[in-house]
């Protein structure tokens, strides 16, 4: 074999070794990162097979720890609901109260409540069977984020006020509709300019993420499941309120028949200001947790333009909402409040 022919063997031989080469990098590049498996546990702590359910804690009654607790509906409230008392000339049972509600709890988009005043513990509730009641008064929101309550929805609330008043055999006394329809419109203009819900864009650098890796990375940080595909949340320190932050990717991609090849290129952290306490620090949880997403999983943090967030925005909207949260506060409708989450909602 000539010198020439060889050097022809060697120059093909490297040129497909850098085809191989070139095609196996793009490959890795294209393939969404993929979430690691988990690490088995030794032997000393392997699952021992099924175990029996029991009732009993393995330390008596006193280690079972007790049942969630249905998060109690905050009641009416003169800040932000038109209230008409209803006034009965003789003790009303739940039953005959439940039986006299109204079909549905709205009038046009704004929510109606009626409430009873119980004649034993003397506190405002929503009727309930084995109670008895002298007093009741109903509700409805003046405002929220669908906007003011007008005088359509006002006339409303008045037909089913007066239906259940009729039905239990009461005297309502409604607010004058004017005032109300226009202290709705102050609270929602109020409402418009202090609303905040943050987003933060988190893109992939280079190769795209698989929903498992996504879910794996957040949930190092405290994140869980939502109850939609493609969304997680994080918690909030106390059970029934809502999540301090929501991250949420592709729907589809959460959906795929093969979540390893499906490609996530940006996932999105999200913080509904108005509903969260101040207590929580919920934007100082959530620029962590975006830091903490970008340096485990390659990306980059941008708003919703695509423009890069850098440490000095961040600082300016963390100042901004502090005077937000200091507004909310003097206006009594405190960020995480029961009225503040029922206004801007």
């Amino acid at each position: 074999m000539s010198t020439f022919t060889l050097g022809l063997g060697i120059l093909g031989g490297v040129v497909l070794a850098g085809v191989v080469g070139w095609n196996a990098w793009t490959t890795r590049k294209l393939t969404p990162r993929q979430a690691e498996a988990p690490t088995p546990r030794d032997d000393a702590h392997a699952d021992t097979g099924p175990v029996e359910p029991s009732f009993d804690g393995p330390l008596g009654d006193d280690s079972v720890p007790p049942l969630p607790q249905p998060e109690r509906k905050p009641g009416l409230d003169a800040l932000i609901d038109a209230i008409a008392p209803i006034a009965v000339d003789t003790l009303v049972s739940g039953e005959a109260a439940l039986a006299a509600l109204p079909a549905t709890r709205r009038a046009g988009s704004k929510p109606f409540a009626i409430e009873g005043h119980d004649e034993r513990t003397q506190h405002w509730e929503t009727p309930q069977a084995g109670r008895r009641y002298n007093a009741f008064q109903a509700g409805v929101q003046l405002a929220n984020r669908m906007g003011a309550l007008n005088e359509i929805e006002y006339s409303e609330f008045v037909v089913k006020a007066q239906a259940f008043a009729d039905a239990i055999g009461g005297s309502p006394e409604f607010p004058e509709m004017l005032e109300e329809v226009a202290r709705a419109r102050e609270l929602d203009q109020f409402a418009g300019g202090h609303d905040a819900q943050l987003g933060f864009t988190l893109r992939a650098r280079s190769a795209a993420w698989s929903p498992g890796y996504v879910q794996q990375n957040a949930a190092k940080l405290g994140f869980i499941a939502g109850a939609i595909p493609g969304r997680m949340v994080l918690p909030a320190s106390q059970q029934g309120q809502p999540p301090l932050l929501v991250l949420s990717f592709d729907t589809q991609a959460a959906l795929a028949e093969d979540p390893t090849q499906a490609a996530i290129r940006d996932i999105t952290l999200s913080l509904d200001v108005p509903q969260v306490h101040r207590g929580e620090q919920p934007f100082l949880r959530m620029r962590e947790a975006a830091v903490a997403l970008a340096t485990s999983m390659d990306g980059v943090l941008t708003d919703d333009a695509g423009q890069l967030i850098r440490d000095e925005g961040l600082d300016v909207i963390g100042a901004d909402l502090e005077q937000l949260y200091d507004t909310l506060e003097a206006r009594d409708l405190a960020a995480g409040s029961p009225q503040a989450r029922r206004l801007f909602s």
